[in-house]
């Protein structure tokens, strides 16, 4: 059997108990997209003018809800709205951090309840196997989907994640996980992880703030990641927003994420 990345999104779909993963990349098959965008932006206006403009063209929008000044339970209402109507899964980049109690609170209460509306949310792996076990008995029973940040220790991540395969779907990183860290007695048969990889620009290589960008060429077809992780060079600074170019610049990276993935899938 080829390596995961190297089939279809559809044929992957199939194979993926996660419901989460499953619908991910159902949609990711059915839209021609794997795209998200990284929407971070502090007021609800341009929030939505961003989302209302790319929804479209993503599987994917990423959120850091909690720098929106104007948030309130509106603005949850609307993005799980704007989720159906342009089937798009939602994506909050919390990075949990904290031990299993904690973070069972900071996912299911408070303003945000982040469980409730979405579908995918993040974790460090740094605290160990608490993290995941507090995400999932929040998570598993909701139809949610985890995935692990693997900048510390990737092997460590990588077991994290093998051991809690019903809940942990997937990693920020770039380039495959699937094997790492895998003992002789570790059963990775049909190991599959999605790999989302922030970072990618078709114009800049760099920024002021240090921020590296890969083409999606070398993200999706040299490096096997499956969702490209956009979000300056769809909308600029994300104020008084231009629909219209935001739009343009969408379609831009849909298209060569797409054209990168074809190319990936066609070469076995």
């Amino acid at each position: 059997m080829s390596s995961p990345h190297l089939q279809t999104y559809n044929e992957r779909a199939k194979k993926h108990a996660n419901k989460a993963a499953k619908a991910l990349l159902e949609i990711m098959e059915e839209k021609q997209s794997n795209l998200s965008v990284s929407v971070d932006v502090t007021k609800s206006k341009d929030f939505f003018d961003i989302i209302e403009a790319v929804g479209p063209h993503v599987c994917l929008i990423k959120t850091h809800i909690d720098v929106l000044e104007d948030f309130d339970a509106t603005v949850i209402n609307r993005l799980r709205e704007l989720s159906e109507k342009h089937k798009f899964l939602i994506f909050e980049d919390r990075k949990f951090a904290d031990i299993g109690s904690t973070v069972v609170l900071q996912y299911s209460k408070g303003i945000y309840k982040i469980a409730d509306w979405a579908h995918i949310t993040n974790a460090h792996a740094v605290p160990g196997p608490s993290i995941i076990t507090g995400l999932a008995s929040v998570g598993i029973p909701k139809d949610r989907g985890l995935i692990l940040l693997a900048e510390m220790s990737s092997k460590d991540a990588v077991r994290m994640a093998r051991a809690r395969r019903d809940f942990v779907i997937g990693f920020i990183a770039q380039h495959r996980m699937e094997g790492i860290g895998a003992s002789d007695t570790d059963n990775i048969a049909g190991e599959d992880f999605l790999v989302l990889a922030p970072g990618v620009g078709l114009d800049a290589t760099g920024d002021a703030m240090g921020q590296q960008y890969r083409t999606p060429e070398q993200v999706v077809f040299e490096s096997g990641c499956d969702v490209i992780i956009v979000g300056r060079g769809i909308y600029g600074k994300g104020e008084n927003v231009d629909a219209r170019e935001v739009l343009k610049q969408a379609q831009r990276y849909q298209a060569a994420g797409w054209e990168a993935y074809k190319k990936r899938v066609q070469r076995t």
